[in-house]
């Protein structure tokens, strides 16, 4: 049973505390998948190193820094001149917001880099972020714009027929 009332905020000391711990998670995250991606393809399987495995490797990095980067801005506190926490920057473990989006990113791709130590096709999982962003851009933006009435276009015309019933009923009478 859910509980009955007003749902608590957090302070900004908790958002503080809780975005660093969100971060230090979300690393390790990181330097685990790339250190099991690292031993299996370019230390025991070094032999079958292709290009592939480097390519991968980089574009990897390239997500975790980029998606790494964007929510340690986003948590990026603000402290008054005397020490104190003014702000705790945004909230990284709030419900759909872009962070959610970020965390996502980031686990998809350490899933992706574990397993691709099998087989470099797990790769083309990877293609589920693109299409997951073209969905939420379908559901959020382009859908609604599409299929959108135009309030002032359909007004207009049920007016004029409004009218013209109107009239036609003052003649019949």
């Amino acid at each position: 049973m859910a509980p009955k009332g007003k749902v608590g905020t957090k302070g900004k000391k908790q958002i503080y505390e809780e975005n660093k711990e969100t971060l230090k998670f979300y690393l390790w995250i990181i330097l685990g998948a790339n250190v099991i991606y690292g031993v299996v393809n370019l230390v025991i399987f070094n032999a079958s190193t292709t290009f592939w495995t480097w390519a991968v490797l980089m574009f990897s990095l390239v997500i975790y820094g980029a998606s790494y980067r964007s929510m340690r801005a986003m948590a990026q506190p603000s402290f008054a001149e005397d020490g104190n926490l003014t702000d705790g920057g945004i909230d990284l473990n709030m419900e759909q917001g872009m962070a959610e989006h970020l965390k996502d990113v980031i686990l998809l791709t350490a899933i992706v880099e574990v397993l691709s130590c099998f087989s470099l096709y797990v790769w083309y999982f990877w293609l589920l972020a693109p299409g997951r962003a073209l969905y939420l851009l379908w559901i959020n933006v382009l859908g609604p714009w599409f299929t959108a009435d135009s309030s002032a276009a359909s007004q207009e015309p049920n007016e004029k027929k409004q009218r013209r019933q109107e009239r036609r009923q003052i003649k019949r009478y």
